[in-house]
């Protein structure tokens, strides 16, 4: 049954400084909110709105061995579980949540959610022909082994990114990962997703070739996708040789996030000023003139991807100290996705008006959790 929710008011305006309230639960969700606020949401109101989603979308379902299993519904109907790649994106935003807040729940929840990744998909991923969706439950899943240290987490993560660059990797334009197996596009959606992957597999298991590998990739990618002179990553170049798609909030935040991690092995190498030149891209030519990040309503997938933006937008400036230069921008879009928040405490992508109350579905309600709990991350 699932809990009533009542209306709870942003009520302090902040700009990079944030300032933590009492923890709220659930049933402190406020009803009504019609019009935005420049009030920054605080830690706690980003623990809740990840338990507003839990509230919406998350099924326990069975034990696995002495644990248990569960999944995200794909809306608010409940009438089926999330898709593959989605639905490790929205652990991806457990794992923010917990990141920021250190929650016994959530990080339980991540466990169950793994363990029904498992159940459902088995240990490799290899009768997917998307490597980009193999690509994000790896990387779920050493993102997920870095809380836990659970050793099988890694091992997932490292034989289906193994997996992905024994059949993606060539030297056909020069390098880079095709998107599928049918070997038409190389795309940023694989590629830069892949190199955060292979960083964080170098940071578990200490193999330099992790390291070398993400370089590779992120290389091909500046080569082929990134635009040097104003930062835009375009999203795929076919067989060809030829872009056929431009740039998403998601391939400007993986790029981002790429960058910043081999900024760390790499400090003499130009990584971090093209993390920055691409984080600059997205304020000045993909937001409104007040900075709002786009509605990406055109297909289904691209409903959550400022979800994937704002974790590693958020990152980056947390670990290259850029709090004021990019804080404000993204502590607005935070304001913002809560200010329209629907009676449920739920956030859909549209970040100018109200959230309906009628229907949803979880991944574009991940946008608004990740951007939220980013923002604590500096």
């Amino acid at each position: 049954m699932r809990i009533p929710l009542l209306l709870l008011f942003i009520l302090a305006m902040t700009s990079c400084g944030k300032k933590d309230v009492q923890k709220l639960s659930p049933a402190d969700v406020t009803k009504g909110v019609v019009t935005a606020s420049s009030a920054q949401p605080t830690r706690s109101e980003a623990l809740l709105a990840m338990q507003c989603y839990n509230n919406a979308f998350y099924n326990q379902y069975g034990t696995y061995g002495p644990s248990y299993k569960a999944y995200y519904y794909s809306d608010v109907t409940r009438t089926g579980r999330m898709d593959f790649w989605r639905q490790a994106e929205a652990i991806e935003a457990l794992i923010d949540a917990y990141t920021a807040n250190n929650d016994a729940d959530l990080r339980n929840k991540m466990v169950y959610l793994y363990n029904g990744m498992r159940d459902a998909y088995g240990l490799l991923w290899s009768a997917n022909i998307y490597n980009d969706d193999v690509i994000w439950g790896a990387l779920m899943c050493i993102r997920a082994f870095q809380i836990t240290n659970d050793g099988g987490m890694k091992d997932m993560a490292k034989n289906n990114f193994d997996m992905v660059w024994n059949r993606a990797w060539d030297t056909n334009l020069g390098g880079g990962l095709w998107w599928t197996t049918a070997n038409n596009t190389k795309n940023a959606c694989v590629n830069a997703p892949a190199a955060i992957c292979a960083m964080y597999l170098y940071q578990a298991t200490g193999d330099v070739s992790y390291r070398d590998k993400a370089k590779m990739i992120i290389d091909w990618m500046v080569s082929k996708l990134y635009t040097s002179s104003s930062g835009e990553v375009k999203g795929a170049m076919n067989a060809a040789g030829t872009i056929t798609e431009g740039a998403r909030t998601y391939t400007q935040g993986t790029f981002i996030g790429a960058c910043s991690m081999l900024h760390s092995s790499y400090p003499s190498g130009n990584y971090k000023s093209m993390a920055a030149k691409a984080m600059d891209y997205t304020k000045a030519n993909m937001c409104n003139s007040q900075g709002l990040l786009p509605d990406e309503y055109d297909c289904d997938d691209c409903q959550g991807f400022k979800a994937i933006f704002a974790r590693w937008a958020c990152k980056f400036v947390r670990d290259q100290g850029l709090q004021s230069t990019y804080g404000a921008w993204l502590n607005y879009n935070a304001a913002e996705a809560w200010a329209y928040r629907n009676s449920n405490g739920l956030m859909w992508g549209q970040w100018w008006r109200r959230t309906p109350d009628n229907y949803v579905n979880s991944f574009e309600t991940t946008c608004g959790v990740a951007m939220m709990n980013g923002v604590w991350l500096f």
